[in-house]
C-alpha cells in the first residue's frame, strides 16, 4: 500500500486549492436617497465577509446617488449600464479574466425593486439561454423592499399624520412627508395663513391641503416608500417632486405584477442560483402586525425568503424602515450585519458547487396567520406573521 509523502500532499493541496474570486457587494438606495443611506453598513459587511471567507477579494459599492425620476425601467438601464461596465473593469484591472466576478445585490426599500429588475432584465436578455448568467451574480439581499406593496396601514397612519402637519405648518413643502416619515418634526409655531393670504404660498403649499384628500393614500403610500431618505430638517420640492414620485413608485399599486415579480424572483432562485432573501424589521411585540411592506401570503412560495430583521426599539413601522442601518436606531444593527454576512457565505458556498441545505433558510416553525389588510379574505389569502 502507497502512501504520499508530506511533500507529495503539499503538491496536491497546491493543485486543488481554489483561485482568488473577486466579490462586489453593490448597495443600490431607495427613493430620493443618497451614498450616505447606507452609513457604514457595507464597510462592516466587506470586513465579515474578508475574514470568514477564503480565496475571496471583496469590494463594497454603493450605485452612486441617482435621480429617481421617471419610470423604474430606465433606472434599470442605468443601472445595468453602470453595473456592467464596473465589472469589465474590474476584472481586467486584477487580471482575473472574464467571468471571475461573482455580484451580490443588495437593495433597501425601492432599491431592492431596481436590483430584482435588473436581475430579471440579465437573465431575459442572455444571448445563450442555456449558457450561465452574467453577469455572475449570486444573491440578491432586499432590505424591507415592498415587493408586494406597501401596507395599507401605513398609508392610513401616514394620510391622518400628513392631515395634521398640513394644518398646523406655516409651509409645508416637503416637510411635511419628511415630518411624517420621521414622526418627530417640530410643528410650526406661527398661525396658519387665512385661505385669503395666498399671494406668497408655493404652489406645492396651497395645493398639497386639499390634494392630501384627493390624492390620499397614492401620495402618502409613495411617501412612505422614500421615507428613509427625506432630510426632515429640510423644506424644498414641489408639486413637480410629487408627481415624479407617484410616478416612480406607481408600479406598487399593480398587484398582478407585483406577484408576478416575486414568482419570477423566486424561478431565477430556482434555475440559477441565485439566492433571493428579504429582511423586513420585526418590531417589538406590541407592534408585531405593524409592518411597512406587505408581507407574503401564507401559501406564497416566497414566504421562506422573508426573514425577520429584529428592531425592539423603533417606535412604528417607518422609524423601523428608515432606520435599519444605524445602532442608534436599530438594536438589531449589528445581527443584520450578521444575517446579512450568512446570506452572502451561503451564496458563495452554492456557486463554488458546494450544496447544502437551502441557504440561509430560517428555522421551521410554526407561523401565526394576519388577516389581509385589506379586506376579509379566504384563509388562503391570509398573510404570514414575521
Amino acid at each position: 500500500m502507497l502512501f504520499a509523502s508530506s511533500s507529495d500532499a503539499g503538491d496536491i493541496k497546491a493543485l486543488i486549492k481554489a483561485e482568488t474570486e473577486l466579490l462586489l457587494i453593490i448597495f443600490i438606495h431607495g427613493f430620493k436617497g443618497t451614498d450616505e443611506t447606507f452609513a457604514e453598513f457595507p464597510k462592516r459587511l466587506e470586513h465579515i465577509i474578508s475574514e470568514t471567507v477564503s480565496n475571496i477579494t471583496v469590494e463594497c459599492l454603493i450605485f452612486p446617488a441617482y435621480e429617481t425620476k421617471g419610470d423604474l425601467d430606465k433606472a434599470v438601464v442605468r443601472f445595468a449600464d453602470w453595473l456592467t461596465t464596473l465589472i469589465v473593469e474590474r476584472e481586467v484591472a486584477s487580471g482575473l479574466g472574464a467571468g471571475k466576478t461573482k455580484i451580490v445585490l443588495c437593495g433597501h426599500s425601492m432599491g431592492g425593486l431596481l436590483a430584482a429588475d435588473s436581475l430579471r432584465e440579465f437573465v431575459h436578455t442572455r444571448p445563450d439561454k442555456t449558457g450561465p448568467l452574467w453577469p455572475k451574480i449570486i444573491a440578491l439581499i432586499a432590505y424591507d423592499t415592498p415587493y408586494y406593496g406597501l401596507h395599507p396601514f401605513v398609508v392610513k397612519n401616514s394620510v391622518t399624520k400628513v392631515t395634521e402637519y398640513a394644518n398646523a405648518a406655516t409651509t409645508i413643502g416637503s416637510a411635511v412627508l419628511g415630518s411624517f416619515a420621521a414622526f418627530g418634526a417640530k410643528k410650526a409655531t406661527q398661525p396658519v395663513p387665512q385661505p385669503n393670504a395666498t399671494a406668497n404660498q408655493s404652489p406645492w403649499s396651497r395645493w398639497a391641503g386639499p390634494a392630501a384628500y384627493a390624492v390620499g393614500g397614492a401620495l402618502l403610500a409613495g411617501a412612505a416608500a422614500g421615507g428613509a431618505y427625506y432630510k426632515k430638517d429640510e423644506l424644498t420640492q414641489g408639486l413637480g417632486w410629487a408627481t415624479d414620485h407617484l410616478k416612480y413608485v406607481g408600479n406598487l399599486w399593480d398587484e398582478p405584477e407585483l406577484e408576478k415579480r416575486v414568482e419570477a424572483l423566486v424561478d431565477i432562485e430556482k434555475e440559477h442560483g441565485v439566492v433571493f432573501r428579504i429582511l423586513p424589521p420585526k418590531l417589538p411585540e406590541f407592534l408585531t402586525t405593524r409592518t411597512f411592506i406587505v408581507l407574503p401570503k401564507y401559501g406564497s412560495r416566497a414566504k421562506d425568503s422573508f426573514l425577520p430583521a429584529n428592531n425592539g426599539i423603533a417606535a412604528n413601522e417607518i422609524e423601523g424602515h428608515t432606520g435599519m442601518f444605524s445602532a442608534a436606531t436599530n438594536d438589531g444593527y449589528y445581527q443584520l450585519g450578521l444575517t446579512s454576512a450568512q446570506i452572502i457565505r451561503d451564496a458563495i458556498q452554492t456557486s463554488r458547487g458546494i450544496v447544502g441545505p437551502r441557504p440561509s433558510s430560517p428555522i421551521k416553525k410554526a407561523r401565526r396567520r394576519t388577516r389581509s389588510p385589506v379586506e376579509e379574505k379566504g384563509e388562503s389569502e391570509n398573510l404570514i406573521d414575521l
